[in-house]
């Protein structure tokens, strides 16, 4: 059976056993765009879900932050500068003036765009008028968070970015829903919070892409709702499920609860459980990682973000649901020995200090998780040279916790082979040599499933293309 892997910028031609499945990541049904996004916007605007119309919530004097996510969503259409501004009018009708309005680019943990970024985020018009009251959020920034206190029930601290509790209003405009990971709470709590809030839900066992009881987001939940009951006022948002990375598909708006329920009943259809997508579970789970990551758009990428972010994390969603354990995993990546210093600069650090040390990221938040967190160096090039927090690099660290499911892992086509070989992992030429030498393995009857994928444009001109 011939397959098409996503490999590098393009794909990689295989053949695999007669009798594979096909294991699909995919939605089950495409979504089809709005005609008219500003109309949609508008339309959701003029009936949000559980709460007044923006006009309503505010008075002429108001002081009122805009928050929009940053540009590691996969969201690469017009939708901030689009809701930005029709927010902006539902204001005007309330007599707020344009000039008592803050923008803020939620990149939590995420490093801070440049001038030119944002721009390509919303565009000129809308950075040159804002100037200075167009920021990203500083998490090392004592002046900027405001520590509200821990949640009543489970102690989680909730700490946040002074445009939220200062403000008036704050509205967030949410661009992309993947799966059950992103949106609701998870806009606020994490994107305008702190590591003290995010560490968390930010450990091996705390992040959750599932649909239906999702333990992270009931962890966001509680400290949403808690810092809403201390402000005394309830924040508004805007919600946006996509028909690709450059329309959108439905736009939500009014509480930060009532919109998500409303994208998830979206993404509900279209998403059946992953366990529910392998009829039988397989000895050998094939797929492709392309060279893209949410983490190095406007960036490059380095092993870490290809083999373990991407390979097991994103991309490794398929491993616990289809894989039998002890499954071998063979992944097509052009991995290079390459490292992106100026955006990633803690990533080195990880690979060349801790990975030969250990390969359990449980043990690797234990004994390195704090160090990293205080690095001043790199947290001062989070601060001012546009680098992801130091933190970063052992988050992206957590999804080897799927090597207690897996027995082996084998790359094709690494471009440098001593890199796969860091992480203990085997290479291969080709998928049919590395299909070959697991059968050898698990025996000539081994099963084989192969993963397809969604496309996954790496940055948004690629995606305009």
């Amino acid at each position: 059976m011939k397959v098409e892997l996503p490999y590098g910028d393009g794909a990689l031609s295989a053949t695999v056993p007669d009798g594979s499945q096909r294991l699909s990541s995919a939605g089950e049904s495409a979504l089809p765009p709005v005609a008219d996004l500003d109309a949609a916007v508008r339309a959701a605007l003029g009936s949000p879900l559980g709460m007044p119309r923006i006009r309503e919530l505010v008075k002429p004097d108001a002081r009122v932050t805009i928050a929009f996510d940053d540009h590691t969503v996969g969201s690469f259409g017009p939708i901030r500068p689009v809701a930005i501004r029709a927010v902006l009018d539902e204001l005007a009708a309330a007599g707020v003036a344009r000039s008592q309005v803050t923008l803020v680019c939620a990149n939590a943990l995420h490093r801070m765009c440049r001038r030119s970024e944002l721009v390509r985020l919303l565009d000129d018009a809308l950075v040159q008028e804002f100037g200075g009251r167009l920021v990203c959020h500083d998490a090392e920034d004592p002046d900027q968070i405001a520590d509200l206190g821990p949640t009543a029930e489970h102690g989680y601290p909730v700490e946040v970015s002074r445009h939220v509790t200062d403000a008036d209003l704050t509205v967030y405009v949410n661009t992309n829903y993947i799966r059950g990971f992103t949106g609701g709470w998870k806009s606020v709590c994490i994107g305008l919070s702190t590591w003290n809030s995010i560490r968390v839900t930010h450990h091996p066992d705390g992040m959750s892409m599932s649909l239906d009881r999702n333990r992270m987001h009931a962890v966001l939940d509680e400290m949403g709702h808690h810092l809403e009951q201390r402000l005394g006022r309830r924040l508004f948002k805007i919600d946006t499920v996509l028909a690709d990375p450059l329309r959108a598909s439905h736009v939500f708006a009014g509480g930060i609860d009532e919109t998500r329920r409303a994208a998830l009943e979206v993404q509900a259809r279209r998403f059946p459980p992953r366990r529910a997508a392998a009829p039988e579970r397989v000895d050998i789970l094939v797929y492709g990682v392309p060279d893209s990551s949410p983490y190095a758009i406007w960036a490059s990428l380095n092993p870490i973000l290809t083999m373990i972010s991407m390979g097991l994390g994103y991309l490794g969603g398929m491993i616990d649901a289809a894989g039998k354990p002890g499954c071998t995993v063979i992944m097509a990546a052009a991995v290079r020995d390459a490292w992106d210093r100026v955006h990633h600069p803690s990533y080195p650090d990880v690979w060349e200090q801790i990975l030969p040390v250990t390969r359990d990221p449980y043990e690797i938040s234990a004994r390195f998780e704090d160090a990293f967190a205080r690095h001043a160096g790199h947290i001062d090039a989070y601060r001012h040279r546009f680098a992801f927090h130091p933190i970063h690099g052992i988050l992206a660290t957590h999804p080897l916790k799927r090597l207690r499911h897996v027995g082996r892992v084998i790359v094709v086509g690494a471009r440098d082979g001593h890199v796969p070989r860091h992480l203990g992992f085997e290479v291969a030429d080709s998928v049919e040599e590395a299909i070959a030498r697991a059968q050898a393995m698990h025996g000539r009857g081994a099963t084989v499933g192969v993963v397809e994928q969604a496309a996954m444009p790496a940055d948004p001109d690629r995606a305009a293309r």
